[in-house]
């Protein structure tokens, strides 16, 4: 193993058996000479390792005396430690995927997927306390962002996302189950997104519709689309496998809008009910080769790897009723999608567009 990297280990292992109090305050290390020998490594190596701990304020040498943990934590070095925890648990894995091969952006896409699961699974919208901002809707690559860097642009406030679907995140504000949702539901009659559906399912309510982003929709196909697809209309191909987002969604409810008008029966497509919950599910079942083609966001497709279609650009809203309106971290998160660091966090996930970011109308 590379020294610069052995280094990091080491450090890293001796981190975690103090955290877990497997060495106690006072504890005395082994010597540099045994640790070079216990590690196969250069005594420069556990030099390295022992002074970036020192450094850290975890471990601390005396000439004649050897190398000992600090037998007093000072005050907010607890709260360090477990994030310098977190950080080097994953560094080794990292380490560990990258020499497998994976490249970043892989591993990247896949943490994501990992952690949405988990929200999805684990976080309850119903469940609120003080300094928590209740989510419910539709999936969104840049709301998940939004939601693990929330403390940094709300301090003292987590956003807890509990993805549902479109359909879904309204009904949660209906029951009182969410302080705002996530819409992206296109409304065939009138063509244009959320607002007819929030006067459905919210009359008589002032609520207000604040754009996120734009975003780019279309099909996710393996790299070099060998199976030829050019369209819907190629999704009725006998062997073609699809992979669906669920009813509910507002991607579902465009696309089976768009095979209706182009009289495309879904019965003929092969895997049209296999439902995923998130645009990240989609694009992992298609590089998985679980199905040949699936329908998502652009963004999804890049962090795969896959290649992409273009179908339509669809605007993707936070729904905030009236009295959400005047929670701290509501108008914090307003101001700050106005602000260019918004949009340029925003922009960067491939096929969003931030030129209505932050605008927001009453409905």
């Amino acid at each position: 193993m590379h020294e610069s990297y052995l280094y990091q280990k080491i450090v890293a292992e001796i981190r975690q058996d103090i955290l877990l109090e497997r060495l106690k305050p006072g504890d005395r290390l082994p010597t540099v000479r045994q640790m070079t020998e216990r590690w196969n490594c250069t005594i420069g190596t556990v030099q390295h390792a022992y002074h970036e701990l020192a450094s850290q304020g975890l471990i601390v040498s005396r000439t004649g005396q050897g190398t000992h943990v600090i037998k007093t934590v000072q005050p907010g070095a607890e709260a360090a430690l477990r994030r310098a925890y977190l950080v080097h648990r994953s560094e080794a894995f990292l380490l560990e995927v990258l020499t497998a091969g994976y490249p970043p952006e892989e591993i990247e896409a896949a943490l994501q997927q990992a952690l949405e699961r988990w929200q999805v699974i684990s976080l309850q919208p119903e469940i609120s306390t003080e300094n928590t901002l209740r989510f419910a809707g539709s999936h969104d690559l840049a709301l998940s962002w939004l939601a693990a860097h929330f403390p940094e642009i709300v301090p003292q406030f987590t956003l807890q996302l509990g993805f549902s679907g479109s359909l879904g995140g309204l009904i949660a504000l209906v029951e009182g189950k969410a302080d705002l949702a996530g819409s992206h539901l296109w409304d065939e009659e009138s063509n244009t997104y959320n607002a007819p559906y929030v006067k459905r399912l919210l009359p008589g309510q002032k609520v207000a519709l604040l754009t996120l982003a734009h975003r780019r929709l279309g099909l996710l196909l393996r790299p070099g689309n060998l199976s030829e697809v050019h369209g819907l209309a190629d999704l009725v191909r006998p062997g073609l496998r699809f992979v669906n987002r669920q009813a509910g969604s507002g991607t579902r409810v465009w696309l089976d809008a768009e095979l209706r008008r182009q009289a495309i029966s879904e019965d003929l497509i092969l895997g049209y009910d296999d439902e995923r919950m998130t645009h990240l599910e989609v694009a992992a079942a298609v590089a998985q080769s679980q199905a040949e083609v699936g329908f998502g966001l652009e963004a999804a497709a890049q962090a795969y790897g896959l290649d992409f279609i273009f179908l339509l650009r669809e605007r993707y809203d936070l729904v905030i009723p009236k009295a959400s309106l005047e929670l701290k971290p509501v108008s914090n998160l307003i101001n700050w999608l106005l602000g260019e660091e918004a949009h340029q966090a925003i922009s960067a996930f491939t096929g969003y567009d931030t030129s209505e970011t932050g605008n927001l109308t009453w409905v």
